[in-house]
């Protein structure tokens, strides 16, 4: 369980880290607790003969069985399939013999009550190895569609059949005993009529997938669903009549519900998605809802019953561990069920992020609680040992046996508050991610053109699928010819399709191939890789009709790209721009150096600055009249430290009326602010009183164009002592660039346009860059050698827009923003992965890298990626 908490909180970091969440949960901590407690019941149930299955032998099994796990867990995320055939194979075999010796234990046993739960557990038993089997099939690497069939078959086998009946079967009389009432004289009848019910739904539904007849995993799941609620209308029928009072009856009750509502959206799913491929595709919410609200909550509410009752005592031991378990239960689980219930709706990325933290924090209390009433229990005892147990005061309560009730309006109130606020802070962090979208072109739309009389002849063209590219990216048709397309997907890392025209592809694993026979074209029109994201990351393919008229323009939907890292080939997923003026075969002809010069140990330091206006390169082979200082944008970086004079000239050189603000000045902004006209000049003369990265600017209005036109740059002022020595520092300064509309088809020899004011207003970004040319370091890439000490200096210069720096791979041990440090030097162990900025401001963060290899740097607000900002650092030996 902690090996969970702690993948979730660094899953972007991990490898498969989504998988490993799941699979610590169900196959660690749930599989290594279903074999103890099991055990535990049947022993309790049957009460067989001492020595039949011994501590020593149990405690074999467990170890047989965690080796296996750890083999499964690392074989997966690394793609060692023999490494996780092997884990596999040991989980069944610790599986199977926990199953053996259960069945030796009721046949020892003489006939008692409830010993059809044993029977649960044997059929339960045999699941598993069924499962695992499925599991390293899985991880062989299969076409979606297949894919798709054994993945629900895997699944089903190990949450309905593993967990599933073992949970039935244990509820038969746990659920009772932790509500503390009686078991309802129908209850152990109804579980015995719902067992074949449940074995023979769960035979049918893997048969049904496996065998590729969904109807038949369809009436399988409903069979499942039928026999669970006729074991339920007994079994669970005490909570119509004592409502949980402890968190542990309350946990394991909103599990249950959170089981079926699983149940429910698979039969949803499996009875709308179209093909297999579709139904694994949405997958993730499934994974969530099994996860977070059954498992996690089942798993924790169990044990908090178990753990203090097993430990025993008597009633004031038991109650003191108990009394630890209870605490914050209706904050909890109100976080814990509604925060997961809002995950689960379409809310913006942020919201969902900040909501699945306190989800998190919910769930991981248990943890520390857990170990805190084992603590609370264990004084207890020694108390109880010391003297004479002391008398009690009679809780003030109704409530049977005296508990107090764990359902606190104040609890309630400070979680929904909590979830409240953390909607507020999304949707304040991206408020664009919460409004409404526009409708988009429909797919083949085109405008209504003139007849064009067919040629009788047709064109053909084999386009390749590769690095979220097609291969070519148009092909030009002479209007009234017949179109075929040939598609063949050669990404070896990613399936593809194409969508022209009304039709569609299947879905292409590496190596497939399909063909478009599109008809007769009459206008020119474009296609796109539907897959969600690949469109937005440049998968676009135009068919130019010649002679014929121009499609209507088609609008690319809103996407959100993939987290994928590696080396530029391997991660061009990740980084390549949804922008389509962005030519990812252009060189970058003029590229910005990164490094940050040192300070010099000068007290005073005298710079003029000359406003120019001219043309400098905002994105390889892409130009704009740019507003400079000194004819760089940014412009010049100034570097003191505390106490420093800076004596700046102004001088404009330009057309229009120019000025200056320096954020690293206190004073006041009259006179050395004021805007002068062309072929005028001015002194700024300001003293460094507080360290920092700081921002200067054009303050002339439109302050939005000036600075968007490129009129910004930094000063970096360290401690009068200097900060820590590095091995390399660097700054980048994150800007935005509006184009005008069609910059990227203007011909050669023309002006360049100037800024566009109006999409400035309308905060309509052409290009997001570092340093102001977009994607200039993905091809001049930083540099760094492994265990260097690495330090880098942002600034967000604006206009509009924020920042979340982040290195995919790599992580900061340092982290500085507006002159404090937020992870200083001092805190061992801990790390950041983002520095977030807002406009105008500015730190730097530090790292050292653990490899040799290509990290890229980004943005993570990913659509800003998308138009360039971003990069790599190549690290070396």
């Amino acid at each position: 369980m902690i090996l969970a908490v702690l993948v979730a909180l660094a899953h972007p970091f991990i490898a498969e880290s989504r998988w490993l969440m799941v699979h610590l949960v169900l196959l660690g901590a749930l599989t290594h607790s279903i074999m103890v407690w099991s055990t535990h019941f049947t022993q309790a149930l049957l009460k067989t003969r001492p020595g039949l299955d011994d501590r020593k032998m149990q405690s074999r099994r467990l170890i047989l069985l965690l080796i296996g796990t750890s083999m499964t867990l690392v074989g997966v995320p690394t793609a060692q399939w023999w490494l996780t055939v092997i884990g596999a194979s040991l989980v069944s075999v610790a599986v199977l013999w926990h199953g053996v010796q259960l069945w030796r234990r009721l046949r020892a046993a003489l006939p008692v009550r409830f010993r059809i739960t044993i029977r649960y557990y044997l059929a339960a038993a045999i699941c598993l190895p069924v499962g695992a089997g499925l599991g390293a099939t899985l991880a062989l690497g299969l076409d979606d569609a297949t894919h798709g069939r054994i993945l629900l078959a895997h699944t089903m086998v190990n949450v309905l059949g593993w967990i599933g009946l073992t949970v039935t079967g244990t509820l038969l009389t746990l659920w009772p005993t932790v509500l503390r009432t009686q078991i309802t004289p129908k209850a152990e009848g109804r579980a015995t009529q719902a067992l074949p019910g449940l074995i023979t739904a769960l035979v049918l539904l893997v048969a049904g997938a496996l065998v590729d007849l969904r109807w038949l995993s369809l009436a399988a799941l409903g069979l499942y669903a039928v026999s669970l609620l006729w074991w339920a209308s007994a079994v669970l029928a005490p909570v119509r009549t004592k409502l949980p009072r402890e968190f542990a009856p309350a946990s394991v009750g909103l599990a249950l519900i959170w089981w079926l509502v699983g149940i429910g959206y698979l039969l949803v799913r499996l009875a709308t998605t179209a093909t297999w491929a579709d139904f694994a595709d949405g997958f993730g919410q499934t994974s969530a809802i099994i996860v977070v609200g059954f498992a996690a909550q089942l798993l924790s509410g169990a044990l908090s019953y178990l753990v203090p009752s097993v430990l025993g005592g008597g009633k004031t031991v038991v109650r003191a561990g108990q009394k630890w378990l209870d605490r914050w239960a209706t904050a909890r689980l109100v976080t814990i069920n509604a925060g997961l219930a809002l995950s689960l709706l379409p809310i913006p990325s942020l919201v969902r992020v900040i909501i699945s933290v306190l989800v998190l924090i919910a769930l991981a209390a248990f943890i520390p609680l857990l170990f805190r009433g084992i603590a609370a229990a264990a004084t207890a005892r020694r108390a109880l040992a010391d003297g004479p147990r002391p008398i009690e005061p009679r809780p003030s309560t109704n409530g049977p046996d005296h508990l107090p009730s764990i359902w606190s309006g104040g609890q309630l109130v400070a979680a929904v508050s909590a979830l409240a606020l953390a909607i507020s802070i999304g949707v304040a962090g991206d408020p664009a991610a919460a409004g409404l979208g526009g409708l988009t072109a429909l797919p083949g739309q085109t405008s209504a053109s003139a007849p064009v009389a067919a040629t009788g002849e047709t064109t053909t063209v084999t386009v390749k699928a590769l690095d979220m590219l097609f291969e070519p990216s148009s092909v030009e048709v002479p209007a009234g010819n017949r179109l075929v397309i040939n598609l063949v997907n050669e990404d070896p890392t990613n399936v593809h399709d194409l969508q022209l025209m009304g039709q569609r592809t299947p879905r292409l694993p590496h190596g497939g191939a399909a063909t478009l026979d599109l008809g007769i074209v009459t206008a020119s029109t474009q296609g796109w890789c539907t897959i969600v994201g690949h469109r937005q990351m440049g998968m676009v393919f135009d068919v130019v009709a010649v002679g014929g008229s121009d499609s209507a323009a088609v609008t690319a939907p809103g996407g959100d790209a993939g987290h994928q890292t590696g080396s530029p080939g391997a991660g061009a997923a990740y980084l390549q721009s949804a922008t389509p003026l962005l030519d990812p075969d252009a060189v970058v002809q003029d590229s910005i150096d990164p490094v940050l010069a040192p300070a010099s140990e000068e007290k005073v330091h005298k710079l003029t600055l000359t406003a120019q206006e001219l043309e400098l390169e905002v994105a390889p082979g892409i130009t704009q009249t740019r507003w400079t200082f000194n004819g760089q944008a940014p412009g010049p970086t100034l570097h003191g430290r505390v106490g420093d004079i800076f004596e700046i000239t102004l001088v404009n050189d330009g057309t229009m009326g120019h000025s200056i603000d320096f954020h690293a000045g206190a004073l006041a902004p009259d006179r050395p602010m004021r805007t002068i006209a062309p072929g005028e000049s001015l002194v700024y003369r300001f003293t460094a009183t507080r360290a920092g990265i700081w921002m200067y600017h054009c303050s002339t209005m439109p302050m939005t164009a000036h600075i968007a036109a490129g009129m910004f740059g930094a000063v970096v002022i360290e401690p009068e002592g200097g900060l820590p020595a590095v091995d390399r520092e660097y700054l980048l300064v994150q800007s935005e660039v509006y184009l005008q509309q069609g910059t990227g088809d203007r011909a050669a020899g023309t002006d360049a346009a100037e800024v566009d004011a109006d999409a400035v207003l309308a905060e309509r970004p052409s290009l997001v860059t570092f340093n102001g040319i977009a994607n200039q370091y993905d091809q001049e890439m930083l540099t760094a050698k492994v265990g260097e000490r690495v330090r880098i200096w942002v600034l967000d210069a604006g206009p509009n827009r924020p920042t979340s720096f982040h290195i995919v791979g790599g992580q900061f041990d340092t982290v500085y923003s507006e002159g404090a440090y937020l992870l200083g030097p001092q805190a061992q162990g801990s790390g950041s992965q983002v520095l977030g900025l807002q406009a105008a401001q500015g730190g730097f963060v530090e790292l050292t890298f653990p490899e040799p290899g290509h990290y890229p740097m980004v943005s993570h607000i990913m659509v800003d990626a998308e138009r360039g900002a971003h990069g790599f650092v190549r690290v070396t030996e």
